[in-house]
């Protein structure tokens, strides 16, 4: 009898342990409306890509006849490009935004986002922005959408910049707990509504080479931003429709290329860097050893030293 009543009682304690930590991670959708006043202040804009309201930052000289367009990696947002658009906006046009499905674009009403979705979207913005040749850059999947775009519209694209990109199969050495969370289906209905920030703190430190950078304040941006309503369920879809890229095809891509890869990056590791170097003619890799997954966000002033060096290589 004393160890059934013990029995209960310890259930009954884990019960409520339970409800307490549904209670502390409990995270509802926030609205756009919500997240704008922090996320979105000017220069930000928003425009309107058949009823998909994209968020993006159109900066510098407009009369730049070539335009820099940065593209982020999965789950993030236009403001991993922050240091590097400070910059570079002070003489050259710049472009970041939001992909569909992260940041305050949100979700695309077709559930769709393949690379092939994503190399339309980048297109179809770029048309609506005015925008002829440019100069695409990505980190991660951003890096993976700048090299499709260049082999399915060349002569709109004048160089590329691939940052720990994506695009030969994903054989991750360590996969973000977010992620990991995202591609198993029993244990992602949760995260609908439960999403405790120490997940998104361990995943944005999973991707950093040199953890001391990881902040308070980007946790913050990550976290809330992958509370936009739509979003959970976005990265969700995302993970059922990764696939590799066309990487057959690196050897079409004719213009100046530049890779910039963490060393530490165990995520996407940097023998696919190499690859990269080796299937796009004429390509330069250049490696950060202290740096991890998005080194352009970890370490702004290192990796646009080597940009700037290498952007005289691209004729205006």
């Amino acid at each position: 009898m004393k160890l059934r009543e013990f029995a209960l009682k310890a259930f009954g304690i884990l019960l409520m342990l339970a409800a307490l930590g549904f209670a502390v991670s409990k995270a509802p959708d926030r609205s756009l409306e919500s997240l704008v006043p922090r996320w979105a202040p000017p220069p930000s804009d928003f425009v309107d890509l058949d009823g998909l309201l994209v968020h993006y930052r159109d900066q510098g000289p407009s009369s730049d006849p070539l335009p820099i367009v940065l593209i982020h990696g999965t789950s993030a947002s236009l403001h991993t490009w922050e240091g590097w658009v400070a910059e570079l906006s002070a003489t050259r046009r710049v472009i970041s935004f939001d992909l569909p499905g992260f940041g305050l674009t949100g979700p695309n009403a077709e559930n769709d986002y393949s690379d092939a979705r994503y190399v339309a979207f980048v297109r179809q913005l770029l048309a609506r922005l005015g925008v002829g040749r440019a100069i695409l850059g990505g980190n991660s999947l951003g890096g993976g959408i700048a090299w499709q775009v260049a082999l399915a519209d060349p002569a709109h694209v004048a160089g590329l910049v691939l940052v720990d990109a994506a695009g030969f199969a994903f054989e991750p050495e360590s996969l973000p707990l977010g992620f990991r969370i995202a591609r198993i289906p029993v244990l992602r209905e949760p995260m609908r509504w439960v999403l405790p920030r120490r997940a998104i703190e361990d995943s944005v430190l999973d991707v950093y080479g040199d953890k001391s950078r990881v902040t308070a304040a980007l946790v913050d941006r990550y976290y809330e931003l992958a509370l936009r309503e739509g979003n959970r369920v976005a990265l969700m879809r995302r993970m059922d429709q990764l696939a590799p890229g066309p990487v057959e095809r690196l050897g079409e891509i004719k213009v100046p290329t530049l890779i910039l890869w963490g060393e530490r990056d165990r995520l996407i590791p940097l023998r696919w860097g190499r690859e990269f170097e080796k299937g796009i003619p004429g390509s330069r890799l250049v490696v950060f050893p202290t740096l991890g997954h998005v080194p352009q966000e970890e370490d702004p002033a290192a990796t646009l030293a080597a940009l700037r060096d290498w952007l005289p290589n691209v004729a205006r």
